[in-house]
């Protein structure tokens, strides 16, 4: 009975489109990508980047689509462009990035999420990507979290670098998790909730400007001057 019991929970925390809620410190929302929609944003059909939330989700509506989930996608430049690679339905809209610099995206690893053609979700470092043409959607940021199941070596425990921070993973299941941190968070402590999670990859994303978008949490952050937006929708009314 107590193992029944355990398994439904399991199945239960990492079932697709779930709030997870066994941390008060985040917003987490996990995703299916082989059952949901879950697609990247940048500029609309005049060629406009989208900016905020809630310009993608006025847009969305009026294309018959509903916002279910939404967070800001990577690091991008003055102008909205992203700062590193970005795929769109296939295409290559902005190439990797593999200089070097100061700031978050250029501490090593940094990395790339992307999801293939079949709609499999994978986190890799910078260096080890490689457009294989099955890439539909990309986006590049840094640092990396979590690789190969270690929190990045430049990360101190107790550190007083704090922030707000957001970020993506790859759950066991083959599914994707989104964290945004509520309240200034440590690099550390956020890699280790992706670790705790069993995450084995897991990619920083942005910082104190993030947003997040989830009502099924009763948490609506639509305004925002971003770059690229990552989004989960379904069919509007």
């Amino acid at each position: 009975m107590r193992l029944s019991l355990l398994l439904f929970l399991v199945i239960f925390l990492f079932s697709s489109g779930t709030p997870i809620q066994d941390d008060d410190r985040f917003i987490s929302y996990s995703v299916d990508t082989k059952k949901q929609a879950l697609e990247l944003y940048w500029k609309d059909d005049k060629n406009e980047p989208f900016r905020s939330i809630e310009n993608l989700k006025s847009w969305l509506g009026q294309n018959k689509r509903k916002l279910v989930f939404a967070m800001n996608g990577g690091m991008y430049k003055t102008d909205n462009s992203p700062l590193g690679l970005y795929i769109e339905k296939q295409k290559v809209l902005s190439r990797l990035n593999k200089s070097s610099g100061n700031g978050n995206f250029y501490l090593k690893p940094n990395g790339v999420f992307y999801i293939t053609t079949d709609n499999t979700p994978v986190i890799c470092t910078t260096t080890a990507f490689i457009n294989s043409g099955k890439i539909k959607y990309a986006t590049q940021s840094g640092p990396m979290l979590v690789t190969n199941g270690e929190i990045h070596s430049a990360f101190k425990k107790g550190s007083a670098n704090l922030n707000i921070r957001n970020g993506v993973g790859i759950l066991p299941g083959n599914k994707v998790i989104f964290v945004m941190s509520k309240k200034e968070i440590s690099f550390y402590d956020f890699a280790e909730y992706f670790k705790k999670m069993g995450c084995k990859n897991a990619l920083y994303l942005d910082g104190f400007v993030s947003r997040t978008y989830l009502p099924e949490k009763n948490w609506m952050q639509t305004d925002g001057n971003f770059g690229v937006l990552i989004a989960v929708t379904e069919n509007g009314n």
